[in-house]
């Protein structure tokens, strides 16, 4: 079995969700996890849930074939691969994409402060944000020099969106920076992320599109078009994305769909 997906909870600790690939799986087996390095320690696996809809229920044994979520491995990651205890063979490693905008997430010092959230201290914050850490392997947490803010490092803007919006919903109430591009240095050169962007266009709003994106350095990589709609495909800067579907969806009057 590999892991693919994480979920957390706060009486079990994390919980690894995966594929059995062959074999059949068994709580309180002798089993092992390899981890990314290549180590090999001996695991348990307390409880074992399969999925029915939306709901999990919990069995003793998992055939090869089902998605299934386990509970009792500490420390469990994207790209463990739990194995028989006897014959470990190891499954190819599962790259995961590292972050490529940032963010700081800060106490809210406004004069509205306090009107929006019931979660508004430094302390509050940075629990929830450690907390995200035990399930969102795409992202980075870093400390700064002031204990109010903190950096925060994800795959894209709708990445960092989706965290801010859920804790808004959670009745946290923070304030954040602007969005930044996180650059490398790959063979002594600076380099920046580069994302692929896919719009879906009315036939006659063509033009102005391509224009719009053509100002944020997109290249065109495929044309094609499906009935009423236009598909452009875009090699673009993650800093070409800013702001670019408000201005899509200006020029095509909503009808543009991005992605």
């Amino acid at each position: 079995m590999q892991i693919t997906s994480l979920d957390y909870n706060d009486y079990v600790g994390r919980i690894g969700i995966g594929r059995v690939f062959r074999g059949t799986l068994k709580k309180n087996d002798p089993l092992c996890i390899i981890k990314r390095d290549g180590s090999i320690k001996p695991v348990t696996i307390n409880q074992l849930f399969i999925f029915e809809g939306i709901a999990r229920t919990e069995v003793d044994e998992v055939d090869a074939g089902d998605i299934c979520a386990i509970v009792g491995v500490e420390d469990i990651d994207i790209g463990d691969r739990i194995s028989d205890a006897e014959n470990p063979e190891p499954l190819s490693i599962i790259d995961i994409d590292e972050p490529s905008i940032s963010m700081y997430f800060a106490v809210n010092t406004s004069p509205f402060y306090g009107k929006e959230g019931k979660y508004v201290t430094s302390r509050h914050l940075r629990d929830r944000l450690y907390k995200e850490l035990e399930k969102n392997v795409a992202m980075r947490l870093e400390e700064t020099g002031s204990p109010d803010t903190y950096k925060v490092s994800g795959r894209g803007l709708l990445h960092l969106s989706i965290l801010i919006e859920n804790m808004r919903r959670e009745g946290y109430e923070f304030a954040v920076g602007p969005p930044k591009v996180i650059y490398k240095e790959i063979d002594k050169k600076k380099a920046e992320p580069i994302e692929i962007l896919v719009v879906d266009v009315p036939n006659d709003l063509t033009g102005k599109v391509i224009e719009l994106v053509g100002q944020r350095r997109g290249v065109m990589t495929k044309m094609e078009k499906k009935g009423s709609l236009t598909t452009l495909e875009y090699h673009i800067p993650s800093r070409g994305l800013m702001g670019l579907r408000n201005r899509i969806l200006t020029v095509t009057a909503c009808e543009g769909i991005m992605h």
